[in-house]
């Protein structure tokens, strides 16, 4: 356990960011396996709901900083690449 104060703080403010952190990218990934249940299911309505849903979720998370923008646009390219798929 840490005896300097700052120490003691730098280990809270740690906590509550990683909590945080770990809060969005739930939330991130819940949205992308509602996409995944629309896409596996054929609905191709529920699917276009869900992605706009998804994409708004991971650009929120990626402006907080949680995912980089390479890995939050590959992520939405790949949702977005399996709603199309849709016939």
């Amino acid at each position: 356990m840490a005896n300097i104060k700052s120490a003691k703080k730098r280990i809270l403010v740690n906590q509550t960011k990683a909590e945080r952190n770990k809060a969005i990218r739930s939330a991130v990934k819940t949205s992308m396996k509602k996409v995944d249940a629309a896409v596996a299911a054929n609905d191709k309505e529920a699917a276009a709901a869900a992605l706009v849903n998804a994409i708004s979720t991971i650009d929120k998370a990626t402006s907080k900083g949680v995912y980089h923008k390479n890995n939050a646009a590959r992520k939405v390219s790949r949702l977005s690449k399996a709603v199309n798929s849709i016939a």
